[in-house]
């Protein structure tokens, strides 16, 4: 599986929060991110829509 990555502005005080929250919890901020969109739950695709998802596109 290819990788992707995604960049994300931040303030610096929230920056600064998640950074020692990542430490205090003993994980990457990566890691964080990684835990709360497994979190999230799976979309309903529905069979009858013309328009696929970004990443079903052919080409």
């Amino acid at each position: 599986m290819k990788e992707k990555s995604i960049r994300v502005r931040l303030s610096q005080k929230r920056y600064d929060k998640l950074r020692i929250y990542a430490l205090s919890k003993e994980k990457t901020v990566t890691q964080l991110v990684e835990d709360w969109i497994d979190r999230l739950p799976n979309p309903k695709i529905d069979d009858s829509s013309t328009t696929p998802l970004p990443y079903q596109q052919e080409g």
